[in-house]
């Protein structure tokens, strides 16, 4: 049950409700049921109503249906009924999502891949989830062919047999019958999937919809796919009649992101802390959003700071929520606030634990601590996963059987908190070494493995930095195997070539030997600071020559935090990254008073290649109007968005 929630909290929840005033919820036995069978209800009661938009697509209830149904016994005709893992590799638009539901009607469960990810990784996904069949789109079927082994079935969604029937397949599925799989970041130096079945997937939107009371007129966004949180908005949306908004953020950007969520009148906004900074950079404070009405943020720690940005640009009565969730529990507590809610500290809570939910906070002997002190946070509930996929070792170390409550379990997060004397939950970092860079979780075993995997690497390991707030970075200390260290460019080379770009490291630090202390583990506190020196690139030093490449040099040295850096130096090879470039790319139109689209400096990574293009701009000054206009696009961009300029990067949840 829930925790004896103080009087203001459950106020602020009993008025977070769509004007409409329409709330149907759940009944009792949601929970015996599937996720297909919750949706055809759904389809029933709202057969007309817009289920998915986005740009290129719209789709009512009904006919999501008959897509999800044609792909379900497009699936049947290859592989017949039965649970096993199916592949699914399509564009973050609204047919993955008639895909998705598709593969649950026919009792399979599903593996998103996200197509930008790093080669390896998908075939690492593809070989480990043992999936026999690869749902795909008229995009993504070269890269499919390309992945998948001779004889493997492909569907190809854009294309489906025009004689396959739209009617529902009518399977009955069991409530503990897998649903999908979830690749996360392996604290055992691999990615490892998290298992989710129906009644776990389905108690996560129950505990979402009950607090934030939503109803068939709500309208949710979908900013980011393959993710934990994306799952969770999918459903929620989905099983409560509600229309969804997918957007590729990655893709399209947040020049325009404010003006779609006012055009498309969505209700609640769901994103990671770090995309929804972003987002409220790019805004002027003349926007309003009328219809936000609730906001729901996490993936990253809140600050004091996103909820006075919160109180600035959103509606008298829109609703902040925190939480904590992870894809092994689910949602585990909520934190709502209003405009008046007062946030002691510069953290905000994560709140009270949800119903079904038990919250402890134990020590490293598995007892719990009193209030006020630290301890692992340790869920306790009958709705968790089933475990790790194909690895009983992980399961039995992180879930276990309760003796005094029959069918209950309990889960241990990793992450450490405290409780107030009411029971709000305060949270307190990893217990392990998992670690939050720029909105994504990473596991530094991971990191560290793809570097030990390196010939010329001998020992390493790998840290964060705090340069400032909000602003962590991963530093690689290594000692080399061999007479001559190797280059940070070879090295970041073949981490890019392993690891998705946020994984790999902004700085590479080579020692003799790593410090150690005196139990024999690696004296982390001993290590030096990675310093500002120029990275040992393979390009040779050259100096700037001309004023433009003075200024430029500088304004790179200066976001790249690097004493000095050489004109024919490669952007990415110091350690720079989208965001980053955002940066670059803004001050110099401010210094230059030239228009320059993000693309330059991922097509002129340079120095000198970029003081040629602004030399050759000079000559089509922008007015001030448009300086305006292009700074703000720039602020506006997350890390996400220079994926198709940059390296393959997934989205945060």
């Amino acid at each position: 049950g829930t925790v004896n929630m103080p009087q203001w909290q459950q106020a602020i929840r009993d008025r977070c409700r769509h004007p409409s005033g329409n709330f149907v919820g759940f009944d009792k036995d949601a929970l015996n049921r599937s996720i297909p069978d919750r949706f055809e209800k759904m389809v029933r009661m709202y057969p007309d109503r817009v289920a998915v938009k986005t740009d290129s697509h719209e789709f009512t209830y009904d006919s999501l249906n008959g897509l999800a149904n044609r792909i379900a016994h497009a699936v049947m005709e290859k592989r017949g009924e039965g649970a096993e893992p199916v592949a699914l590799m399509l564009d973050h638009d609204a047919p993955v999502i008639g895909a998705i539901m598709g593969l649950l009607k026919t009792g399979k469960f599903f593996v998103p891949m996200n197509p930008s990810l790093p080669r390896r990784r998908l075939e690492y996904m593809l070989e480990d989830s043992q999936a026999v069949l690869m749902l795909t789109d008229a995009k993504n079927l070269p890269l499919a062919r390309e992945l998948v082994q001779e004889g493997f079935e492909l569907i190809n969604v854009d294309e489906l047999d025009e004689s396959l029937s739209p009617d529902n397949v009518g399977l009955p599925i069991p409530p503990d019958a897998y649903a999908y799989l979830l690749y996360t970041s392996g604290t055992t130096g691999e990615p490892k999937a998290v298992v989710q079945d129906h009644v776990n997937a389905i108690h996560d939107i129950i505990v979402r919809t009950s607090p934030f009371h939503i109803c068939s007129e709500d309208r949710l966004t979908l900013l980011t796919f393959g993710t934990g949180s994306a799952m969770k908005n999918i459903f929620t949306s989905l099983l409560n009649g509600a229309a969804l908004y997918p957007m590729n953020v990655a893709e399209k950007g947040l020049a325009h992101f404010a003006d779609w969520l006012i055009k498309e009148r969505v209700t609640i906004y769901i994103s990671g802390s770090p995309l929804f900074r972003h987002f409220v950079d790019t805004l002027t404070g003349e926007e309003g959003f009328p219809d936000i009405r609730l906001i729901r943020l996490g993936s990253d720690t809140l600050t004091k700071r996103d909820v006075e940005l919160y109180r600035k640009h959103f509606a008298s009565d829109c609703v902040l929520v925190n939480g904590l969730a992870s894809t092994e529990a689910g949602t585990q507590g909520l934190y709502f606030m209003d405009k008046e809610t007062e946030i002691h500290g510069n953290t905000v809570p994560i709140g009270y634990a949800v119903e079904g939910k038990e919250i402890l906070l134990l020590d490293d002997e598995g007892n719990e601590v009193g209030s006020g002190q630290m301890g692992e946070i340790t869920v306790r509930s009958r709705y968790l996963s089933p475990g790790y996929w194909r690895r009983p070792d992980l399961t039995q170390a992180a879930f276990t059987e309760d003796p005094d409550a029959a069918g209950e379990r309990t889960y241990r997060t990793g992450d450490m908190g405290t409780k107030l004397p009411d029971g709000c939950l305060l949270h307190q970092g990893r217990k392990d070494f998992q670690v939050k860079i720029r909105g994504y979780t990473v596991a530094l075993s991971e990191v560290e493995k793809a570097l030990l995997d390196l010939e010329y690497v001998k020992r390493c390991v790998v840290t964060t930095r705090e340069d400032g707030p909000n602003d962590k970075r991963l530093v690689a200390y290594i000692v080399p195997d061999g007479e001559s260290p190797p280059r940070v460019s070879a090295i970041r080379r073949a981490l890019g070539d392993r690891l998705p770009g946020y994984m790999v490291p902004s700085s590479f630090v080579v020692l003799d030997a790593l410090p150690l202390a005196l139990n024999g583990k690696v004296d982390r506190n001993a290590l030096p600071n990675p310093g500002n020196g120029r990275p040992e690139i393979d390009t040779p030093f050259v100096q700037p020559r001309t004023p433009v490449e003075v200024e430029l040099a500088n304004i790179w040295a200066d976001v790249l935090r690097l004493d000095r850096v050489g004109i024919q130096d490669g952007f990415f090879d110091l350690g720079g990254h989208s965001l980053m470039a955002s940066q670059v790319v803004s001050r110099a139109i401010t210094a230059f008073r030239v228009e320059l689209p993000l693309k330059s400096l991922f097509e002129s990574p340079t120095v000198e290649q970029m003081a040629l293009v602004i030399t050759e701009n000079r000559a089509r000054k922008a007015d001030q109007a448009e300086v305006g206009r292009m700074l703000a696009e720039l602020e506006a961009l997350t890390e996400e968005q220079a994926k198709e300029l940059l390296s393959h990067e997934p989205v945060a949840d």
